[in-house]
């Protein structure tokens, strides 16, 4: 596995959001975007996930598009990218980039009201 210091792996998110298309990184409002080493127990309870499965991300909020306009006093929406999960798919540093960043855009994607359906519609037309 890939050593990795929290301040690398937080410059690595940092870098991948400077190569997001900006319109989109522009839109987030009153988002933290943070990294975390694993879920947590409360997360994975919430989520129902298996002790095998592996989260890279999780967009935690109100997704833009079922906004009502009523959200004031509500805490900031939150995306949290798992630093060890990430590393354990990855074998290289260019992996590692590429995986950071395609799961940032999938959680920013929640944020604007993409189901995993949809995501991964959009990603194949990428390719």
């Amino acid at each position: 596995m890939i050593e990795l210091t929290d301040e690398q792996f937080d410059q690595l998110i940092s870098r991948a959001m400077d190569e997001l298309p900006q319109e989109y990184i522009r839109g987030l409002h009153n988002v933290a975007i943070v990294m975390a080493d694993e879920p947590t127990e409360v997360q994975r309870e919430k989520l129902n996930l298996r002790n095998d499965t592996l989260l890279l991300g999780l967009y935690e909020g109100v997704p833009r598009t079922m906004r009502t306009g009523n959200e004031s006093g509500l805490l900031p929406d939150k995306i949290t990218l798992f630093k060890y999960p990430i590393l354990a798919t990855v074998n290289n540093d260019a992996g590692l980039f590429e995986q950071i960043k395609r799961t940032l855009w999938h959680e920013i994607a929640h944020y604007y009201g993409l189901d995993h359906g949809r995501i991964d519609e959009l990603e194949q037309r990428q390719s």
